[in-house]
Parts: C-alpha cells; sequence; structure tokens
C-alpha cells in the first residue's frame, strides 16, 4: 500500500511539471544582457533592474560612456564613435551573443553598435529610446518632437562642448512619476552631457543593422522622448516587437520590476 501510494505521489509531480512545461513556466534560458544608459545619466540607474535580472540567473554587464558618471573622460574628444566603441569593447569580452538594451540617448549608441558587430546582437532593445534611420542624428530626431520638455530646459556652455538643464526641470523631464527617494538621486547624480554626440551622424546598413532582430518598449508618460516621436521612429524602423509601459522616461527608476519582466519576456 505505502509503495503504491509513493507511485501515485511521482506521478502527479511527473504531471504537474509536463503541464508546467507546456504553460510556458520552465526554467529561464540564461542570457546576458548588456545595458546602455542615457545621456546626463550613468551605470546607477540600471542597479536594481541589474540585481533582479541577475537574481533569476541572467548575466548582466552595464556599460559607463565616457565622461558620465565616473568617467571624467574630456567632452572635446567625445563622439557617438567613441560611445560605441566603448560599448563594442565591453561586448568583444562576452562569450556569445548579447541582448542589448539602450536607454534615450542610448538608443543611438546601441544602434550603431549592432551595425558594427550584428552577429553578437541576440536581440536588440530599445527603451523609451531614440532610434534613429541612416543618416540621422539625435538632434535631428530631437527637433521633431513638439511634446518633449527637454528642449526648453537645455542650457548650452559658452564653448558649445556641454549642455547643461534648468536644475528644477530636472526630475519633471525625467521621473517624475518615481519616489522622493529616486527624484533625489537623480538630482545628485547629474552632470552636464556631452554636446557633440548629440550632433553626430550615425551610418546604418539594411545588411547589417537591418537584420538584427528590434524591439521597442514605449514609456507613455514620457517628458523627455515624446509619445508621438516615439511612435514616429519605431514605425520609420518597422519595428513590430512592442511593448509598452505608463512611466515617464526612466521606468528602470520608477518600476523597475515591469522593467524587469519584460526583458526576460523578451529574452525568452
Amino acid at each position: 500500500m505505502k509503495r503504491k501510494l509513493v507511485n501515485l505521489l511521482a506521478a502527479v509531480l511527473v504531471i504537474g511539471c509536463f503541464s508546467s512545461c507546456s504553460q510556458g513556466d520552465g526554467p529561464l534560458p540564461s542570457n546576458t544582457y548588456v545595458l546602455i544608459h542615457g545621456a546626463w545619466q550613468a551605470p546607477y540607474v540600471w542597479q536594481t533592474v541589474k540585481q533582479q535580472l541577475e537574481n533569476k540567473g541572467q548575466n548582466v554587464v552595464v556599460v559607463e560612456l565616457p565622461a558620465h558618471g565616473d568617467d571624467f573622460t574630456s567632452p572635446a574628444v567625445v563622439s557617438i564613435n567613441t560611445y560605441r566603441d566603448k560599448v563594442i569593447d565591453a561586448i568583444s569580452k562576452i562569450k556569445g551573443k548579447v541582448i542589448l538594451v539602450g536607454h534615450s540617448m542610448g538608443g543611438v549608441v546601441v544602434s550603431a553598435v549592432a551595425d558594427k558587430i550584428p552577429l553578437k546582437i541576440r536581440k536588440l532593445v530599445y527603451i523609451g529610446a531614440f532610434l534613429p534611420a541612416n543618416g540621422q542624428s539625435l538632434l535631428d530626431l530631437a527637433l521633431q518632437d513638439t511634446q518633449s520638455l527637454l528642449g526648453p530646459s537645455l542650457i548650452p556652455s559658452k564653448d558649445q562642448l556641454t549642455l547643461d538643464l534648468v536644475r528644477e526641470n530636472i526630475v519633471s523631464i525625467f521621473c517624475q512619476d518615481a519616489s522622493d527617494e529616486i527624484k533625489k538621486l537623480v538630482v545628485d547624480k547629474f552632470r552636464v552631457e556631452p554636446a557633440i554626440p548629440f550632433a553626430n551622424k550615425i551610418s546604418l546598413s539594411q545588411a547589417s543593422f537591418g537584420k538584427v532582430n528590434k524591439y521597442y518598449i514605449r514609456t507613455t508618460e514620457d517628458h523627455a522622448i515624446g509619445l508621438n516621436l516615439q511612435n514616429q521612429m519605431l514605425n520609420a524602423a518597422q519595428i513590430t516587437n512592442v511593448y509598452s509601459l505608463s512611466s515617464g522616461h526612466c521606468p528602470f527608476l520608477s518600476q523597475p520590476e515591469n522593467v524587469t519582466g519584460l526583458l526576460l519576456a523578451i529574452g525568452k
């Protein structure tokens, strides 16, 4: 009798396992996510998402772009290609393909990277990001944005090498929906932004960039890159893998669990 009971329990467990696997609840594949921050920010913005992804068995590399965070490269020598090459160098140290994620200005960076090393990119993910076409710059796209609060807040330096922002507008531009603690963190970590990369036009080819699988996560309450421009860019790029978050410009700060969940879903 005891043996029959044990066998019955074993059968139930096996059936449960097959049922779970058939519903897509099996173990997650182990991916390497490479996360690229945007303008006026630094790797700190990815801290929570990085930890959450790693807790799910994922590998995560966060790249600090030159002249951001703790890197004090002169803005006079920084370009989109400088950013691109820093990311390519980081990816070159990783075995296998990666899921490359770019936010805001980082969208231009990851596009340039994907054009150079398409075979290393398993999936390319944009989060509330600029998505240029061949021959476009970030500035070309930003000038089309009638909803953004960013343009009116810009303060160019006298030498035209950096861009500051009206300080009292920082929170409303980047993280109006975040907690008070996060808002303070964004203000405290703020640094002026190198200006040259904004005007750099990038080259993208159908033979390389065009072949990379692309995903876009829209930020529908975004005050930095308006939703209309986001839709315009992803339609021009013919991206059909589109997700939406009801968030401001930085959902990884205001709702990191949702960003992590989407990245894990995209990684399957």
